[in-house]
Order: structure tokens, then sequence, then C-alpha cells
């Protein structure tokens, strides 16, 4: 028998577990999420910092913020799997009129999308929330107490538990060899010769034979089926939830994407008590420092302009001097706190042209639906991704954003959404 799936998810973490999770909520259950790793989240998601903030610049970023942290705040009652969603808050700190005027800006547009919450704050306010900061030359900021923090494995978990008790299936150290695409209509050929089951009659795994697709049929150049090194999968719909490996897995199929790996590094530091057991997220707007309290320590980022795309996730030991530089001109208590490289590590982004996700159907390949290039953001908004990757599968369009901005085709087209509120 050729196994079968209504839709195949590449990739099961954060975001494709969430695409399975919402999939399964709208009566799709017949979905096959492959993983090549033996265990979910080797990749970018047990790696993230796991914020969460509604702060950004553009509509579609905000939007995506406010639905995802909506959801962060009901997950353990809606999922019934902990988020640790801790709204702890982020805080901006300006040190030029440039910066400040940015940050007012983008707050109006923040509560002209609902996020109503976001105050400006001065440098007295500043200070009372974070004592040790060095504030000569802050000029204020924007704190939105809503922001805050979850715990990614935890996330991911949830939305993968909770798919496959719905029906979903989980492959791990499962290898995606191939992507197969057929010209042809609905009827897509399966690998046999004849015809893809699901598609035809219902007649696929866990189905009766009179029941029928919850996918809408199309026609043109689109997929026909996955090889795996477990086998043949004859389905009509994949996803690409590969993360920095997305360009790859889209030429498999035909389809080019325009989206890169880039390394990102974080140093926690040992126990450390001269900071607040609860304090915001930092982001000191000069320099692009941020940090927050871990546990007993306190989390140290910082995006090295020097960096340079590619897989590379070893930790570079020279990061921890030039992060405690940046750490210690902002907090001076910090250049106290002992730093072990060994606990360091390093992840991988996602990154696109203009730092957006792109979310939607392949221009070229009928069946083919990218989730991918979300440039850092994909923890965060993971709950509105899937959201809206299960509605356009099921749907073909989506009542959460206008999903056409996101599409592929914006960077042909020179429609670009830049974000500049990148950490």
């Amino acid at each position: 028998m050729i196994e079968t799936a209504d839709v195949v998810i590449i990739g099961s973490g954060i975001v494709g577990s969430s695409v399975a999770y919402h999939l399964a909520q709208a009566g799709c259950t017949n979905v096959l999420v492959i993983e090549r790793e033996a265990h979910q989240g080797k990749g970018s998601t047990g790696k993230s910092m796991g914020g969460v903030r509604a702060q950004f610049s553009t509509p579609v970023n905000i939007q995506m913020s406010r639905y995802s942290i909506d959801f962060f705040s009901r997950f353990d009652e809606v999922v019934g799997h902990p988020a640790d969603y801790r709204a702890h808050g982020y805080l901006f700190c300006a040190t030029n009129e440039r910066h400040l005027n940015y940050l007012k800006a983008n707050r109006e547009r923040q509560v002209s999308l609902g996020v109503t919450n976001v105050e400006l704050v001065s440098p007295a306010e500043i200070l009372e929330m974070v004592p040790q900061l060095r504030a000569d030359d802050i000029l204020g900021g924007t704190f939105c107490p809503t922001d805050g923090f979850v715990d990614p494995h935890s996330v991911m978990m949830g939305f993968m538990l909770n798919a496959r008790e719905h029906g979903a299936r989980l492959w791990l150290d499962t290898q995606v060899t191939g992507i197969k695409v057929d010209a042809g209509s609905a009827d897509v050929p399966s690998a046999s010769g004849g015809t893809n089951a699901a598609s035809k009659q219902g007649a696929y795994r866990g189905r009766n034979a009179d029941e029928t697709s919850a996918l809408p049929g199309t026609e043109a150049r689109r997929i026909s089926g996955v090889l795996t090194s477990r086998g043949f999968v004859s389905t009509r719909v994949v996803v690409n939830a590969a993360g920095p490996w997305a360009a790859q897995v889209a030429r498999m199929a035909g389809a080019e994407l325009p989206v890169e790996p880039l390394r990102r590094q974080l140093v926690p530091t040992e126990a450390f008590d001269q900071l607040p057991k609860r304090f915001p997220m930092v982001i000191d707007m000069s320099t692009g420092f941020h940090f927050r309290r871990e546990g007993k320590g306190i989390l140290l980022a910082w995006n090295d302009p020097e960096e340079t795309a590619g897989f590379k996730t070893d930790f570079d030991a020279t990061f921890v001097e030039k992060i405690l530089t940046h750490a210690a001109a902002r907090v001076p208590c910090l250049a106290e706190a002992e730093v072990n490289p060994r606990r360091a590590w390093a992840g991988l982004y996602e990154m696109t042209p203009d730092h957006h996700a792109i979310i939607g159907p392949s221009p070229n390949v009928k069946g083919l639906y990218f989730v991918n290039g979300f440039s850092g953001h994909g923890v965060m908004h993971s709950p509105a991704s899937g959201r809206i990757t299960a509605d356009l599968i099921l749907q073909g369009t989506s009542e959460l954003i206008d999903a056409k901005q996101l599409g592929v085709e914006r960077f042909a087209s020179g429609r670009l959404l830049e974000e500049t509120a990148v950490l």
C-alpha cells in the first residue's frame, strides 16, 4: 500500500507543528509531518531566545504578533500544554532623537492596530524598571507589558501533541530526498501510475472510501508526492516548514525561495543577583544589544553586523568579549557577571531580503506552500503563521491578514515590506 496524506509538512519545528495543529483543528487530520532529526526542536526552535513582542514597525507583523500573543496567553487552556508565557514586557531605549521619533511613530501604528497598551516612557520611568542601567544618554523609550517570553520547545510540543491527538502523524529520523511534481489536474497520478486515492475518492489512511477530502481541487503543474528515506508518500499538498533549509527544500520541487541562514549567538551568564529578579527584555537601540532574565542568570544577545550568511552553527568564543563590551557599557554591573563560553550557543535565523516571512502558495507549483523566512520571528509568530497557512490550504484566503502581501511574488515585483525593528 502506498502511503498517502492530504498534507505533508516538511519540518517539525515550532512553525511546522503549528501548521499541523491548525489544520487538525480545522478538520484536516490526514496530515503527515516529516522530520529528519531523531527528536523535534533540533533546529532553530531549540536555539531561540523565546521572545514575543507586538512592538514592530509594519502592520502585518503587528497583526501577527497581536494574534500570537493573545494565543500564547490562552495556550495552556486551548492547546492543553504549557507555553510558559511570561508577560514581562519589552523595553526599547532610545539614545537619539531619530530613534525616539521612530519609536513614537511605531507606537502610533501599533495603537491604531489594536495594541493599545504600548507606553511612551521617560528616562526616569526606564530607571524605575531597571535601576542598574546607565541612562545618562537615554532620551526615552517604549514599553509594552504584554510582550514577553515563551518556552519555544514546550510550545512546539504542545502544538504537535495536540495535532497527533487529532490524527496527524509524525515521522522522525526521516529524510526527504525529493518532491515529485507532475503536470495534470486534481486527479494526480500516484507513484504507481494510478490515481491518488486522497484526491480521487478519499480512500486514504484512516478514512473510508465514501468520505471526501477536505482540500479543494486545483489543476496545473503540481505536487504529486514526496520521496523519503521511508518510501514514497502520495500527496497533493506539501508545506515547506524547513526553517533555514527552506531554499533547498523548495528547489526539490523546482521552486526558488529567497531564504538564507544567518548565525545568531546567545550568551547566558552564571547566576547573577545584581539585576532585579523580574524585569523586561531591554533593548539598547544605540547598539542593538538586548538582555533579559533567564532563571538565576541573564541571557545576553546582540546581532553582530559582521556576521555573514551560511550554515554556521558553532559558537564563536571571540563573540563573548564583543557582547560583554556592549553589556558593560549599558549595564555597568554586568562587567562582574561570570560567563562560561561552553554554555553559550548559536542558532540560525532564516533571513529574507525584507525581513518578513514568506507565507503562501508557490506561484509555479500547485500544492506547494511556503511558511518560511521569519528572520528571527518564527517562534513569536508561530500561532499566526500556522493559522494563516492552514487557512490558505483549506480556504485559499485568511481572515487574519491579507496574506497576499507575504507571498513570494513580492520579491520579483518589488513590493517589499521592510521591517526595521529586527533584533
